[in-house]
């Protein structure tokens, strides 16, 4: 990692638009998407002005300070360069380099979206493992930081619009703060969509991110139910629910995000455990909840060749879901998801095969593609928005071991399905994968 206590220090007061800066704050600590950027406003000024810090770090060779007196030096040697010219009249790009250049400026812009998210989302992960670092020594400080964690993700998801749901290139390094991650980020997308209030949203935010903790307390080879189990193993394994509402209360969690870790495994018919409660006995968080966990449960189990395609784990819940699931929730769900979510390897209807790498849930069945092109090295392959194109959709969903071999190397599926959020846009290239 890049050492930056070299960078110098500059009183707030003088900060302007183009400054390259790093906020020593931490990513919980301020609503920016990650805590070293370039200024790009006076918004963002009025912001750090706000935030009570006295001077910042910042980066003067990433900085850009003089933007106009660049494009006059870049004008003039432009000009310079005519006038030597024998021509009296300046050649004119071909279509050919002006689709060249299009498309190295989409692929830029999609390269930079994805670098962004990912980032975020690394800042995430390492604010949820601080979490769990301080569980057992210092449950209220863990309560704390769970809660500046919830409120970072909902500040960023303050936005106009609509927001997709985008695929990851990398998920976080341990499967349990994947897991948790993926939960609370899905969940937290879920109860924007049912409209949920702040104060709600919290309770979600920070239900969703401990509603495992009871599992630090479980021998790790019984975190993750297994079919192998015998019933003393699989009693264990359920252990950690209670154990969970122990440790909860410990930290001093709110009613709202106690009941999300108390009842995570309940079902809508009351098959589940630990109080086999149905659905109306079920907090409005714990249903969100116990419906993202089956979901990522099914994509990214312990032993990956069991893994479902985000897709099959959709069809499967649906099938179940008059049963173990809120209906109302599930069909909301599976609008939000999409027909055939990120992750997902689908053919096209001009039967080429593609990997499903981001969906608006405003229009579910038209989502973004990366697609096997032959004539496209697959560093350089442009994501591909169906809603852009009438005239091609999805014909099937199939697992990933069952593309041609040529695809599945140009598409790599992810052996573990990690998720993250962005604002919508309808722009060329949106999403690299």
């Amino acid at each position: 990692m890049q050492d930056r206590t070299s960078d110098p220090l500059i009183d707030v007061s003088q900060l302007a638009v183009g400054m390259f800066i790093h906020l020593d704050l931490g990513w919980m600590s301020h609503p920016f998407p990650l805590s070293s950027f370039k200024i790009a406003s006076s918004d963002q000024l009025l912001i750090l002005r706000r935030l009570g810090l006295t001077q910042v770090r910042w980066s003067p060779a990433k900085s850009d300070l003089d933007l106009q007196s660049s494009e006059d030096a870049v004008a003039a040697d432009a000009g310079d360069v005519s006038a030597a010219s024998d021509s009296s009249t300046p050649s004119q790009p071909s279509p050919e380099d002006l689709a060249r250049e299009a498309h190295r400026r989409a692929l830029a812009a999609q390269r930079e979206a994805l670098r962004l998210c990912e980032e975020q989302y690394g800042e995430a992960a390492k604010g949820f493992r601080g979490v769990m670092d301080l569980v057992q020594p210092d449950p209220h400080a863990a309560r704390t930081q769970a809660e500046s964690l919830t409120a970072a993700l909902l500040d960023k998801m303050l936005v106009e619009g609509d927001l997709n749901m985008r695929l990851l290139n990398e998920a976080a390094g341990d499967r349990s703060t994947a897991h948790a991650l993926n939960v609370c980020i899905i969940a937290l997308l879920l109860g924007r969509a049912f409209g949920l209030g702040r104060d709600e949203m919290m309770d979600l935010g920070v239900g969703s991110l401990l509603h495992d903790v009871g599992k630090l307390e479980v021998a790790a080879r019984l975190r993750h139910r297994d079919e192998s189990f015998t019933a003393a193993e699989t009693q264990a394994y359920q252990q950690h629910v209670v154990k969970g509402v122990a440790i909860a209360q410990t930290m001093g969690l709110a009613p709202g995000p106690l009941l999300i870790v108390a009842q995570h495994h309940e079902h809508a018919d009351g098959s589940g455990f630990p109080q086999k409660i149905n659905m109306d006995r079920m907090s409005t968080g714990a249903r969100i909840v116990a419906l993202v966990n089956r979901f990522d449960g099914l994509c990214n189990p312990l032993i990956t060749s069991k893994a479902m395609t985000p897709h099959e784990a959709l069809s499967l819940m649906f099938a179940q879901g008059r049963n173990r699931f809120d209906a109302t929730m599930l069909n909301a769900f599976i609008r939000m998801m999409g027909v055939y979510p990120p992750g997902s390897t689908v053919q096209l209807t001009d039967d080429r095969y593609a990997l499903v790498v981001s969906v608006n849930s405003a229009r579910p069945l038209k989502p973004r593609v990366m697609v096997h092109d032959v004539k496209v090295v697959k560093e350089e392959a442009l994501i591909l928005n169906l809603e852009e194109m009438p005239d091609l959709g999805i014909r099937r969903s199939l697992k990933p071991q069952f593309l041609p071999r040529a695809s599945l190397d140009y598409l790599s599926p992810r052996a573990r399905i990690a998720y993250f959020f962005d604002a919508a846009s309808t722009g060329p290239g949106e999403l690299a994968a």
